[in-house]
């Protein structure tokens, strides 16, 4: 009996201590959740790599578009009297003259086009870059709509254009003509009337006729936008049908050798922007930085870094701007 006693009690104590050992040895398990707000999850260094800035666009065939020709400088506009005509150019045409600081400074339409109106009055105050005569290209031509998020990263002047015909010919080159914006004909002022006699029957001096006040210039007031477009020719020996959709890859611009992080690590857009440093303790440092090119997917550093920096992925948030100072809320990484 006693024995059955000492046997239970030693059996039950070591039950007890086996339950108290797992208890006590039991691992917390936890549940795997974010990093804090703030907590650098990604880093990537500077690269070097050549960087093109693309856009691919939308297109069709057309028949004789028209495209803009802009002022070379800042200065005074001088039209040449041109009259209307059907008859394409077969050399660059001389259409008018802006003076700058007492230095003229022809502007021509391209050949295998006609003039087909001004868009300023004659003697107008113009800036480089500004629209100020419009030309109809004479046959077919591949023309592109540009919305305006395309509108700033095309903006620059157009280095090359490769098209693609859905279902034709291609890849090949297509030559741009004027400027990317498509712009009302505009007009072409008539020939002024002949000189009045300046004598009458009798020999004395005629009454001068009152002359009607000059009508004014289309264009000359401005005009509603209609839209953005960027027109180009190919070359001869392509066949175009006019319609068939057109895919174009447009370069605006080309830089070997620069210094790229992923878009995802800056924050900002246009020049200007701002990257995180990641010091050896995990410690973050915004920095300014100058951006040049884009890809979409990496872009250009000009300025701000060295290339052996650590950099946070994603990169910072931009405070909002403040809305009583007309500013715009900032981009975030």
């Amino acid at each position: 009996m006693n024995r059955r006693r000492l046997a239970r009690t030693g059996a039950v104590i070591s039950a007890v201590a086996l339950l108290a050992g797992c208890g006590d040895g039991e691992e917390k398990t936890t549940t795997p959740e974010l990093g804090e707000r703030g907590t650098v999850l990604t880093t990537v260094k500077p690269e070097k790599q050549d960087l093109s800035n693309k856009i691919s666009l939308n297109g069709k065939v057309q028949i004789n578009p028209v495209f803009g020709v802009v002022s070379p400088v800042d200065g005074e506009v001088r039209y040449v009297q041109r009259q209307p005509s059907t008859t394409p150019a077969s050399e660059p045409l001389w259409v008018a003259t802006v003076w700058s600081d007492g230095h003229p400074n022809e502007v021509t339409i391209p050949k295998n086009s006609t003039m087909a109106g001004r868009l300023m009055n004659d003697r107008s105050v113009v800036t480089e870059g500004m629209p100020i005569v419009s030309a109809r290209h004479a046959g077919y031509a591949i023309v592109a709509d540009i919305d305006s998020a395309q509108a700033y990263r095309i903006s620059g002047a157009v280095t090359s254009v490769q098209a693609q015909i859905k279902n034709g010919p291609g890849p090949f080159k297509c030559k741009a003509r004027g400027t990317i914006a498509a712009l009302p004909a505009g007009t072409i002022p008539e020939p002024p009337p002949p000189p009045s006699p300046t004598t009458g029957p009798s020999g004395a001096p005629a009454a001068p006729k009152p002359q009607p006040e000059p009508e004014q210039e289309a264009g000359s007031e401005g005009s509603e936008a209609t839209g953005m477009q960027l027109v180009c020719t190919a070359p001869k020996s392509v066949k175009l049908i006019n319609g068939a959709a057109v895919t174009l890859d447009v370069v605006t611009e080309k830089a070997d050798d620069v210094l790229v992080l992923p878009v995802e690590a800056v924050a900002g857009s246009q020049g200007k922007g701002k990257v995180d440093i990641v010091g050896p303790d995990g410690t973050r440092k915004t920095v300014d930085v100058t951006l040049g090119l884009t890809d979409g997917k990496v872009v250009q550093i000009k300025k701000g870094l060295t290339g052996d920096e650590s950099i946070a992925v994603p990169g910072p948030n931009l405070p909002a701007a403040d809305p009583a100072e007309g500013g715009q809320p900032g981009m975030g990484g």
